[in-house]
C-alpha cells in the first residue's frame, strides 16, 4: 500500500472516530488532513489504483455522513436558539409586569 493509500485511511478512520465523538474541532483539523492526503494520492503515481479507489470511495461516503450529521446538529441547535430566544422574551414580559 502506498504511502498516501495509507494516509488517506488512516486520516479517514480518525475523521469517523471524531465523528463518532462529535468532536467538532477535531473533524475541522482533520477535514484540513484529509484534503491535503486527497492531494498527495492525485499528484502521487500510486501502484493500486484498486486500492486508492477504494479509500476515496469510503472518504466520500464518510463525508456524505459528515454533511448529515452536521445538517442534523446544526437544525438541533436552530431549535436550541429559537427555544432560548422565546424564553429570553418570557422573560422580559415577566419583568415587565413586577
Amino acid at each position: 500500500m502506498s504511502s498516501s493509500v495509507q494516509l488517506l485511511e488512516t486520516t479517514g478512520f480518525a475523521l469517523r472516530d471524531a465523528l463518532v465523538r462529535r468532536d467538532w474541532a477535531a473533524i475541522g483539523e482533520l477535514d484540513v488532513q484529509c484534503r491535503q492526503a486527497v492531494e498527495e494520492a492525485m499528484v502521487e503515481a500510486v501502484r493500486d489504483e484498486g486500492q486508492l479507489r477504494e479509500r476515496m470511495q469510503e472518504l466520500l461516503d464518510l463525508y456524505r455522513e459528515l454533511v448529515t450529521t452536521c445538517q442534523a446538529e446544526q437544525r438541533r441547535l436552530a431549535g436550541e436558539l429559537v427555544q432560548l430566544n422565546q424564553s429570553q422574551q418570557g422573560a422580559k414580559v415577566y419583568q415587565l409586569f413586577t
